[in-house]
């Protein structure tokens, strides 16, 4: 394929992609950001962490983004009795008329395109690494057996404030398989009379499908042979690096309230989410400013701050911006 045929499929692209943000919309009012994250998420072909409160739209948000993009849902409930069965399924002993018996494997609510896993936080540790290998190989092990999930295949959880009672911290290596954290706040006041007066009548409004399974597995090869200048991919180096407390090219900043900084995902995420977030933007190509747009989503949830920083009052965000701010001008400087 040309150049100018790959160009022509991505302005096709990202005019498909705005009538799916306009139906989005409008079902999920006063969170634009949301939605865009959320939509980024899926068009690079990774899994999103929605953060906030009960009663934000996290979950209209996953039942309106499966019947737009064409998904198969599936949904479940994480509490701190689920086991890791109730997830992937389970062998059972079945016997036939005959008197012969033999296993059969029932597939759990994981074998879905876009799982909704609502309130991923409120199930044990051990219960939340039964998706690490779904979420990473797309495919699950049971009793010695390998199952594949359907493609696409999506994760989008929700998780309540770790300052909520009943709640368990998730693992950092699950944590690194979501692509981005998507902090979900509170809508302003304008926002707010508009959801009251769109979801307490008689009517609400309707998704429809835009996209198929088979065409959102196309935009997401498309997507990663958008081209992205080299400034981008320096950017992106030189903001995951400078993360990162015991690598050289580590930021004072870091050093002094890091304790873990994040791996080379970090970087994958960004390179993918900074395209996605040029096609929904109308754009041929990524820039700077996508990647200083994308800081805190990528890494927000990828690193932590030490004991003495949080002690003295340090907040994680403000860390990633100072860095952004630190490496961003490197970069437009060299």
């Amino acid at each position: 394929m040309t150049n100018d045929a790959i160009l022509d499929e991505i302005e096709a692209l990202g005019d498909t992609l705005a009538r799916a943000k306009s139906v989005i919309a409008r079902r999920i009012i006063g969170q634009d950001q949301v939605v865009e994250l959320t939509l980024s998420a899926l068009l690079a072909g990774g899994h999103a962490l929605l953060i906030g409160l009960p009663g934000l739209g996290k979950t209209r948000l996953v039942e309106t983004m499966s019947t737009v993009m064409g998904l198969r849902e599936g949904r479940i409930q994480f509490t701190p009795d689920l086991m890791p069965s109730d997830i992937l399924g389970a062998e059972v002993l079945e016997e036939s008329a005959e008197g012969a018996r033999s296993f059969r494997f029932l597939k759990g609510p994981i074998f879905c395109q876009l799982l909704l896993a609502d309130e991923i936080n409120r199930a044990s540790p051990r219960t939340q690494s039964a998706l690490l290998q779904a979420m990473q190989e797309h495919q699950v092990s049971i009793a010695g057996q390998t199952h594949q999930l359907t493609a696409p295949f999506h994760v989008l959880a929700t998780q309540n404030p770790l300052e909520q009672e009943g709640t368990y911290p998730l693992p950092e290596a699950q944590l690194d398989r979501f692509l981005l954290q998507i902090d979900v706040e509170y809508p302003d006041r304008d926002a707010e009379r508009d959801i009251l007066l769109a979801t307490t009548g008689t009517e609400d409004a309707q998704a429809e499908a835009i996209f198929s399974a088979v065409e959102l597995i196309a935009a997401q090869k498309l997507l990663r042979r958008m081209p992205v200048g080299e400034n981008v991919v320096d950017a992106i180096l030189d903001l995951v690096r400078a993360c990162r407390p015991d690598d050289e090219a580590a930021s004072q900043i870091v050093r002094d309230t890091v304790s873990w900084g994040p791996g080379p995902r970090a970087a994958q995420a960004l390179m993918l989410l900074t395209r996605a977030r040029a096609l929904i933007d109308g754009r041929l190509a990524p820039g700077i400013d996508d990647v200083q747009a994308l800081a805190r989503p990528v890494l927000s949830h990828r690193m932590a701050l030490s004991y003495g920083a949080r002690a003295a009052g340090h907040d994680l965000a403000g860390v990633i911006d100072t860095v952004v701010d630190q490496t961003t001008r490197a970069v437009a400087a060299a």
